[in-house]
């Protein structure tokens, strides 16, 4: 009995170090800075949306597990990827969905992404997963409202609709309280699911980095902040309810989600549920890439990105958060979809972008880490058409959008030896 008693002070210290480390392995921030296992975590990530397809039994898990290794030994240590699609049964979107109809889940499609995250375990991998989508490319929350009532979703890449349209009809989510409940239902699946490969609950994981409440949720218009606010207080609320192991973040575009105005993307962003801002910066969808004079235009493009990354670091100094700049993405030269032509102007891009990121590392800003879009890996392309159809591969362009558009694909060796350069600086490697 005296040897138990003697011994038991030396198991409860035991225990408290298991779960200090344990508590330590989930990716924390301290003063604006994210924090892996006790040191800076910084990167130059990806955006992977297509990842939980390819791990499905149906899908190509031979593909997924070459596409992480390759990523793994270019210092791409952390991938933003989809958890599912909605609906999935209109042209231009995706085809495959996690939920064909609202609270109808496809449980293979699950499974595909446990696959994933526990591949990337493997290879020390973190993920950033996003819930639902503001664009009808995976169905979104154009799909809620269709289920309950709000008529066909005005998809614009069908005539006679158009994006004015599709964003208007978008915006109502906010408002549609069975919309939210049913995006919620969904939330409490996912994050208290165990995954049926590793067996940990997804809530425990420390392989998932955040959660993101969608891809570019936006405000749409100034009458629309009072009812965006109040849903994204809501639902991130709700996040942290479920899990105080993980980060959570929002997914915004930043000023251009916001109206085209920083101090909406402060007021939305100034909540204590909210770990971490994001932005998104795309030169040619915004005209600063302009076909006819590339050789013009990239400066022009890295300078407006530049100037979009200053002022957002502004409003992360002052919420006192760190800045993720998780998309961004450049065409090779003539737009061509060819994964054999020049990249001249993309890495010409992508290392302006990288450079800024290393100076802010240097000095300790808030400005913390990339995710470039994106990785196309081993996907094959029809360079001719770009049209994505039902039974293609998967890159990282979505299928209402060229495929190869913006795909870095993995005989691109020029553009991923400059990622695999700046992560190098980071111990990603």
């Amino acid at each position: 009995m005296k040897a138990i008693r003697a011994f038991l002070p030396l198991l409860l210290i035991i225990i408290c170090i298991s779960c200090n480390v344990e508590k330590d392995s989930f990716i924390s921030i301290k003063e604006s800075q994210f924090i892996k296992t006790g040191e800076p975590y910084h990167y130059v990530g990806t955006n992977y949306w297509y990842g939980g397809l390819l791990g499905c039994k149906e899908g190509n898990q031979s593909r997924l597990l070459r596409e992480l290794d390759d990523l793994k030994s270019n210092g791409i240590v952390n991938l933003r990827i989809m958890i599912g699609a909605e609906g999935g049964d209109q042209d231009y979107t995706v085809r495959e969905p996690l939920q064909p109809q609202q609270g109808v889940f496809i449980e293979s499609r699950l499974e595909g992404l446990d696959f994933l995250l526990s591949e990337m375990k493997k290879r020390d991998l973190t993920a950033i997963l996003y819930f639902t989508n503001n664009w009808e490319w995976s169905g979104g929350m154009a799909k809620y409202l269709e289920w309950n009532g709000y008529g066909v979703v005005p998809n614009p890449n069908i005539a006679p609709n158009t994006w004015p349209q599709f964003m208007a009809y978008t915006a109502q989510f906010h408002t549609c309280e069975p919309c939210k409940e049913a995006l919620k239902s969904y939330i409490k699946k996912i994050i208290t699911r165990t995954n049926s490969v590793s067996k940990v609950k997804y809530s425990d994981d420390p392989t998932i980095m955040a959660w993101e409440v969608a891809n570019e949720p936006r405000v749409f218009t100034p009458e629309n902040e009072k009812a965006f606010t109040n849903w994204l207080n809501d639902v991130t609320a709700y996040i942290k309810s479920l899990d105080k192991n993980h980060l959570v973040t929002t997914g915004s575009e930043g000023k251009a989600g916001s109206n085209d105005d920083l101090l909406t993307f402060e007021r939305t962003h100034n909540n204590p549920n909210i770990d971490y801002l994001t932005m998104h910066i795309w030169p040619k969808n915004w005209g600063w890439y302009k076909i006819e004079d590339e050789a013009g235009s990239t400066p022009v493009a890295i300078q407006n990105t530049l100037n979009y990354i200053e002022e957002h670091i502004k409003v992360a100094n002052k919420l006192n958060k760190p800045i993720v700049l998780e998309e961004f993405g450049y065409p090779r030269v003539q737009e061509n979809l060819d994964r054999n032509a020049s990249a001249a102007y993309r890495n010409q891009f992508y290392k302006a972008v990288f450079r800024r990121l290393d100076k802010a590392i240097q000095t300790n800003e808030p400005f913390v880490a990339l995710n470039f879009w994106g990785y196309g890996g081993f996907g094959k392309n029809n360079p001719k058409n770009g049209k994505w159809n039902i039974g293609d591969d998967y890159t990282t362009d979505p299928p209402q959008e060229p495929q190869g558009l913006n795909s870095v694909f993995a005989t691109e060796k020029s553009t991923l030896a400059l990622m695999k350069d700046f992560n190098s600086k980071w111990n990603n490697n």
